[in-house]
């Protein structure tokens, strides 16, 4: 048995214009559900995000505290490494970069950690500059449990498995360190563009 899956076929292909769409994906209107393990049900006054620094130095915001933040509205093209894409998708959420300020770092890579023990590693400049979201809604509505709700990560320009779901935390680091997928066979960074899906590509 493995846990590396080497394609899905979705139900619905769409037409997209190239330069939106990454070499070997497809273009769906589908959201596929994909996981590695089951679906937990997080009830929002349950719900903590965690931040770590390298310094062991914890940043807590609890459900209603994360909502008092600035929140971002995007839409954005998303890559799932079993080759579907989806145009066009809207969030909210709130930026890394929110959380970020004031946190004083070295640290050059970040470990997401999930509710379940999933992790996946990233470094820390995709992240900032805008880049990333810790998101709780999707298409205008709270994000669904096997979307990843109540709350993800969104790192739109990586493939999907970065985007972690569930997420519970984020922790500072100055090595790299491989997360669930990438410790199974999946490619350290995850670039749609460059077809990053395994270690070697």
């Amino acid at each position: 048995m493995t846990f590396v899956s080497r394609g899905f076929k979705g139900r619905r292909q769409v037409e997209a214009a190239a330069d939106r769409v990454p070499p070997g994906q497809y273009v769906t209107d589908d959201f596929p559900v994909l996981s590695a393990g089951p679906t937990p049900l997080i009830l929002t006054e349950n719900w903590r995000f965690t931040l770590i620094t390298e310094a062991n130095e914890e940043l807590t915001w609890n459900w209603d505290e994360f909502q008092q933040l600035p929140h971002e509205q995007v839409t954005v093209d998303i890559h799932c490494v079993t080759k579907w894409s989806k145009l066009d998708t809207r969030w909210e959420g709130v930026s890394l970069d929110t959380l970020l300020a004031g946190v004083k770092t070295s640290a050059r890579f970040a470990l997401a950690y999930s509710h379940g023990g999933y992790t996946t590693n990233l470094p820390l400049a995709d992240l900032t500059g805008g880049k990333a979201w810790v998101a709780f809604n999707y298409e205008g509505a709270p994000l669904r449990p096997e979307h990843g709700g109540p709350a993800r990560l969104l790192v739109p320009h990586l493939y999907f498995w970065k985007s972690a779901k569930w997420v519970q935390g984020l922790r500072l680091m100055d090595q790299e360190s491989p997360g669930f997928w990438e410790s199974y066979g999946y490619h350290i960074y995850g670039d749609p563009w460059k077809e990053q899906r395994y270690a070697g590509d």
